[in-house]
């Protein structure tokens, strides 16, 4: 059936309409792009911009051959998801081997690796970082059961130290060391299982005090993400602040710091080194650059009277 030309007309406009509307939808939807993808980049911490649960998939940092900030730093602005310390089991040739990818749960359980080197061979040559070959970090993907030991190396390049693991779940294991020759250091990190029954903690909220042990430690400084940050610990005891801190590790503390979600790993180096004999306290000093905004979580050794503790703050980063 043919129909009028008046029909034939409003048909035609119709159509033409129909071609602008869409012209213009493509314009706009590519002027706007992905509001999800936008959203991931500016955070870069799985959205997690308060403290929370965990999954067992969270996201979980090491230096840079160009920009390394001492070996635990990261790459220019836009790259530094890439070049975060601990987020990778592999890196510049070298790479984390666990001997097993599952362990019991107890309180003294033994694991084994091997750092290989870019021939695939087991690294035995390594340059001292805080007075040790190795630091190996243990901790759980919900932040849980934070572990800071030093493995011994046998004469065929295994690595071997007791760790406690009396609650299963999945571990995040970081080996921090520094190649022979190399020039920095790496942190390689990979996931460890622990069989049995495992329900993610709840993640404390932020906080500037911790009591480990008896102690008293109080965080204070500000924090911005992208700038450097000065961050203080005080260590008091029964009401009294502590100032013969022993010396730890070549400082009055050791301080790693976790981001939640991937646990990017960042190594901040104190502002005061001591040595044998040393006396120090009540408060230990720490400079260091959270990459992203978001939550943080941070881990304090310090030694007093030959033992070793740790102190424990949930922090959050403003942009």
């Amino acid at each position: 059936m043919k129909l009028p030309d008046s029909n034939l007309a409003k048909l035609g406009a119709y159509a033409v309409a129909l071609v602008v509307a869409f012209g213009a939808a493509f314009v706009l939807g590519g002027a706007v792009g992905p509001v999800a993808a936008d959203a991931d980049g500016e955070h870069g911490s799985g959205g997690h911009d308060e403290p929370g649960m965990m999954d067992e998939n969270g996201m979980g940092e090491h230096g840079s051959d160009e920009n390394d900030m001492d070996g635990h730093g990261m790459d220019e602005e836009g790259s530094a998801a890439a070049t975060l310390p601990g987020l990778t089991v592999s890196e510049s040739g070298y790479t984390l081997v666990p001997s097993a990818p599952t362990l019991v749960a107890g309180a003294a359980t033994d694991f084994s690796f091997t750092v290989t080197d870019p021939a695939g061979e087991p690294l035995m040559a390594y340059e001292q970082t805080h007075e040790k070959d190795l630091h190996l970090i243990a901790v759980r993907r919900d932040m849980a059961g934070f572990q800071h030991v030093h493995p011994v190396l046998d004469e065929d390049g295994t690595w071997t130290v007791s760790l406690d693991l009396p609650v299963a779940g999945t571990y995040r294991v970081f080996a921090d060391f520094a190649p022979e020759g190399l020039g920095r250091t790496l942190v390689l990190g990979t996931d460890i299982a622990v069989a049995g029954e495992f329900a993610p903690a709840a993640l404390p909220p932020p906080a500037t005090t911790s009591t480990p042990d008896g102690y008293e430690v109080t965080l204070d400084g500000d924090v911005t993400a992208g700038t450097e940050s000065d961050l203080s610990f005080t260590v008091s005891r029964n009401g009294q602040e502590v100032t013969d801190l022993d010396p730890y590790l070549g400082a009055f503390g050791h301080l790693v710091s976790l981001r939640l979600g991937d646990l990017a790993y960042l190594h901040t180096h104190p502002a005061e080194e001591a040595g044998a004999g040393d006396r120090g306290g009540p408060a230990v000093e720490f400079g260091t650059e959270f990459p992203t905004p978001g939550t943080y979580r941070l881990f304090l050794d310090f030694q007093h009277e030959g033992a070793v503790h740790t102190a424990e703050f949930t922090v959050i980063v403003s942009g």
